[in-house]
């Protein structure tokens, strides 16, 4: 077969194209070697737990190629792992699983390091704030609660998991000043974690607890104790379906524990496509759903554009209900 001079400029364009391009493809960059999802807490702990489920998943559904293990690095409330997360900067081999505490931390001067410090690359799930008492309160409804909260804010004790200034204190803060009260005046009682506030709760040593839905549900149906509201924008699913919002009834709360996933500073740009695309996978797994479903947590997945949004948006917010409480850091 006869090939003329056009032919043979065309052949050697594509002679010349191909080639590139199969180079490109075999360059985008995966892990080659094992990842690391950093906690900073011990074991067994929400955002531990959360890590392992990942872990469970990436290697279940080979959505990786690579090994990934579990790194607790507790202590600081976070700052250690974080600050252990950014001295691997530009390496896309580590991960950390974060919640609000992270900006919450840097908001209250705990650690010089916010999520412009990091990159962040998806959201996985919400579990908003509900607000509970045991059945032989008096508060009978989320309204009693904002009425006796506006009269004399100071005159129930509530519990909050962890520490002041968590998104539970956050929560409660935000209702108290959604009815015009002064939140400085709470008397808020800071737990080790929230299972602890429910037992206070529970033994009649608390008046009203902040936490999550999973450490009340089991005393609601079994009749110790009541949902009020949820601090949550909308209705919840599931066995929180019947919980009302504060939104609904005018009042401006809306707090959650998210779980987060960010890498180091300095991520690349393929680094940060890579973790979109496996992300985005994880949130659609059914075995996902039903995990989050069983946990009360709801589903709430954001890639890493929408993740960095949520936490500039959140951390202003968050600066604004802290400023309030007299937490936040001086400028």
């Amino acid at each position: 077969m006869r090939v003329d001079g056009r032919s043979r400029v065309v052949f050697f364009a594509l002679f010349l194209v191909l080639p590139s391009s199969v180079a490109f493809s075999a360059s985008a960059w995966k892990p080659d070697q094992r990842v690391e999802i950093v906690v900073g807490v011990s074991a067994g702990a929400g955002s531990d737990t959360t890590a392992r489920w990942i872990q469970r998943l990436l290697a279940e559904k080979k959505l990786i190629e690579a090994n990934a293990t579990v790194v607790n690095k507790p202590g600081g409330g976070g700052a250690i792992a974080l600050t252990y997360l950014n001295q691997q900067a530009g390496n896309g081999h580590y991960l950390m699983v974060t919640s609000p505490t992270m900006l919450t931390n840097h908001i209250t001067g705990r650690t010089q390091l916010g999520y412009t410090d990091v990159t962040p690359l998806a959201q996985l799930g919400s579990e908003f704030v509900v607000f509970s008492v045991r059945s032989e309160s008096p508060i009978r409804t989320a309204r009693d609660l904002a009425d006796r909260l506006k009269a004399d804010p100071g005159s129930l004790t509530f519990a909050v998991g962890n520490s002041t200034g968590s998104h539970n204190h956050i929560a409660t803060a935000q209702v108290t000043r959604s009815v015009g009260a002064d939140p400085r005046r709470l008397k808020v009682v800071a737990f080790g974690g929230s299972a602890e506030g429910v037992t206070a709760l529970l033994g009649g040593h608390i008046d009203v607890a902040a936490s999550p839905p999973s450490v009340m549900l089991q005393h609601v149906k079994a009749g110790r104790a009541r949902f009020l509201a949820v601090a949550s924008d909308k209705r919840l699913s599931g066995e929180l379906a019947s919980v009302p919002t504060w939104k609904e009834m005018g009042i401006s709360a809306v707090a959650s524990n998210w779980r987060s996933v960010i890498g180091p500073r300095g991520l690349s740009e393929e680094q940060v496509r890579y973790w979109d695309d496996v992300f985005g996978k994880l949130a659609a797994l059914p075995e996902w759903r039903q995990d989050l479903e069983a946990r009360l947590v709801e589903h709430t997945y954001f890639n890493s554009r929408d993740t960095r949004i949520l936490m500039e948006r959140e951390s202003a917010a968050l600066a604004a209900t802290l400023a309030d409480l007299g937490l936040a850091k001086s400028p």
